[in-house]
């Protein structure tokens, strides 16, 4: 009609709420950001249990030895929760979801509402029910500490110092990185470990047989083979027994023996759970309101328990509450790099050698020199990598594993790069890919890093979200 009012209908933002102020929360509510600066169309708020803003659990091995301060491994600026104080609740946690409502219950007695609820709620150090080793409430007992917090961190940095005995229990990716932390602060470091070799996980036997005589000539003992049997107080020190009738004398125990999704508020609620809440490649869980990212989400069977998964899955997330029409999750290749100063070490894909006609295997082991290489080609395709002690190669590797191009002829060039003729690490950046990952840390892509260049982003700080 000719004069009639005009009435503008506007739309709520999509309200989600995070379960959890990790890596993945935060890298979630960052992803979102990027794709909807002013909050239009998603409104995302976090609740974590920490009272610290996100910071990054990768580097926390790095806080140990003393070459990074706690303020230093942060995601965000300092200021970050102040000035997004409606979107970031530090120290609360969620108690309880009532999926019928859609809403939560929160540590400090309030509640919240959402359209899409997504567990981020990570995972937890695990504490074997070893005599002395836990509390009457399954915690870590006195004098025993587990490497997963700043807190924790803290621990170990005040109990590892010159002189002072820290026994590291487990010699997984974590526990050499505790090890090789609290040696660098002058203790006396023994690692407690029940297989026959460290890291059996991302490296075969040979590998792990060169690492263990890597850390030993870094000045830890190793006990393969052996678990920690009890922790008892002697004459005011601790005394690990072990199952091989030895006994080690500790002023700290650091257990760094697994974790354990955190899948409590999951199975309260009643979604589906297997060793995690089950997901399927949209993340989607058993209720189509609510899913799940990081180590909390068990994805076709996997649940990873590393960063790059969760900060891909977070990616895939952001797509869908935004409306960005991205691909599904399908699963991630890893390539996991020990962070431990002075031992360049990096696994991706298969370690064990495949009993198959079409498989080729070269490896190269160095002890002496602390170094270990095995690449595995099928098809004409890395398949699998391991090196230590070579990191002139290990970003080519990276580039044929995950973009699944075809190998050189000549294999012997992706053990020994450009001194057997083959690419050396230097190649210019103008021939690689744009999906080439530059920083797996961050999943940062030359493309990322061209683009933000374009935009005018010259700083790290330039290049993040509001």
């Amino acid at each position: 009609a000719i004069g009639a009012d005009v009435m503008t209908v506007t739309t709520a933002p999509h309200r989600v709420v995070v379960v959890g102020n990790g890596l993945a929360g935060a890298r979630l509510q960052d992803e979102v950001l990027r794709r909807d600066p002013t909050g239009e169309r998603v409104r995302v708020i976090v609740y974590g249990d920490e009272p610290h803003p996100a910071y990054n659990r990768i580097l926390l091995s790095t806080v140990i030895a003393g070459r990074l301060r706690p303020e230093d491994i942060g995601l965000r600026p300092s200021s970050w929760a102040d000035d997004h104080a409606d979107r970031t609740h530090l120290g609360v946690s969620v108690t309880g979801i009532d999926r019928a409502c859609r809403t939560i219950t929160r540590s400090d007695g309030g509640t919240d509402t959402y359209d899409t609820l997504v567990l981020a709620t990570g995972s937890s150090a695990a504490v074997p029910p070893v005599p002395g080793m836990r509390d009457d409430d399954g915690r870590p007992a006195p004098g025993v500490v587990t490497f997963r917090t700043l807190e924790d961190c803290a621990v170990i940095a005040a109990s590892a110092g010159p002189g002072s005995r820290v026994v590291v229990v487990g010699a997984g990716l974590l526990g050499v990185e505790a090890a090789r932390g609290a040696a660098l602060r002058g203790a006396q470091v023994t690692v407690v470990h029940p297989k026959t070799h460290p890291m059996e996980k991302q490296l075969d036997r040979a590998g792990g047989a060169v690492l263990a005589r890597v850390l030993r000539e870094l000045g830890m003992d190793i006990a393969l083979g052996a678990r920690a049997a009890a922790v008892r107080h002697v004459d005011g020190t601790l005394q690990v027994d072990l199952t091989d009738g030895t006994g080690v004398d500790a002023d700290l125990v650091v257990v760094t023996a697994g974790a354990r999704p955190n899948t409590d508020l999951a199975v309260a609620c009643g979604l589906d759970v297997g060793r995690a809440v089950v997901v399927d490649d949209r993340l989607r869980t058993s209720d189509p309101h609510i899913r799940a990212i990081g180590d909390c989400a068990e994805h076709r069977g996997e649940v990873y328990g590393l960063v790059q998964p969760a900060w891909e899955m977070a990616a895939v997330l952001a797509d869908d509450l935004c409306g960005v029409d991205g691909p599904a999750y399908e699963g991630s290749a890893v390539v996991t790099r020990l962070k431990a100063h002075g031992i360049d070490l990096a696994s991706m894909g298969c370690v064990e050698t495949p009993d198959d006609d079409e498989t080729e295997v070269l490896t190269l082991s160095d002890p002496t020199r602390g170094r270990y290489a095995k690449v595995i080609v099928r098809k004409d395709r890395l398949i699998g990598a391991v090196m230590l002690g070579n990191p002139e190669v290990v970003g080519t590797l990276g580039q044929y594993f995950d973009a699944g191009t075809p190998v050189p002829s000549d294999r012997m060039t992706l053990l020994l790069g450009h001194l057997a003729g083959g690419p050396a690490e230097t190649t210019s950046p103008s021939t690689m890919p744009d999906a080439a990952v530059v920083c797996r840390c961050n999943t940062v892509t030359k493309k990322h890093l061209v683009s933000a260049w374009r935009r005018g982003c010259h700083t790290t700080a330039a290049s993040s979200p509001a």
